[in-house]
């Protein structure tokens, strides 16, 4: 097991960058608003230990077991990748300019075109609000598409997400893996 950041390693990891987990053919990739410091201090996504990322995927059926962060790469073996709309790291969403968030979502497509997901699912209803200019989006299917892939937005899994318990999250993140048809491990 891996200990913890120190306060210092979180301090080092302001504007950091995490590897992107993506592949050709993906059922799904999932794409965060921006890594915590926390997540940029390890190397991995949806790191911090209050984050409920890992948990809803499992338990929506997505996969067949809570993965840790640090297995962020194995999401390839069930079709699933991983990528934010802004790649530097900070301590809260909250420092992202509106600017940052709209380049994020404008890069996305062109990002994302070469390697054909069937399905691009934003994490957090704000971050997609801002950066693709639709500021009267609800959670679920959007009509508009990420280049030819479907576009899904969930809700936002960090823990400080208070609109969302657990079970909420999890059934939202079943309603999209019910719609790619896609059972776990499989």
């Amino acid at each position: 097991m891996t200990p913890p950041p120190t306060k210092a390693d979180l301090q080092r990891a302001r504007g950091r960058t995490i590897p992107d987990v993506l592949a050709r053919d993906l059922v799904v990739i999932f794409v965060g608003i921006n890594p915590g410091l926390w997540s940029g201090a390890v190397g991995h996504h949806f790191a911090r230990p209050g984050n409920r990322f890992w948990k809803a995927l499992h338990g929506s059926g997505f996969t067949d077991r809570v993965l840790s962060p640090l297995e962020d790469a194995t999401l390839l073996e069930w079709d699933l990748g991983l990528t934010n709309l802004v790649a530097r790291t900070t301590a809260t969403a909250d420092e992202l300019s509106r600017e940052e968030l709209r380049e994020g979502a404008g890069l996305l497509a062109e990002r994302l075109a070469p390697l054909r997901p069937g399905t691009v699912a934003v994490l957090g209803i704000g971050a997609y609000r801002t950066g693709f200019e639709r500021p009267r989006a609800t959670l679920g299917p959007q009509e508009e598409g990420v280049g030819d892939a479907r576009l899904w937005v969930l809700p936002n899994p960090s823990g400080l997400n208070a609109h969302y318990q657990l079970d909420a999250l999890i059934e939202r993140f079943r309603e999209l893996r019910d719609a790619v048809s896609r059972p776990a491990g499989g």
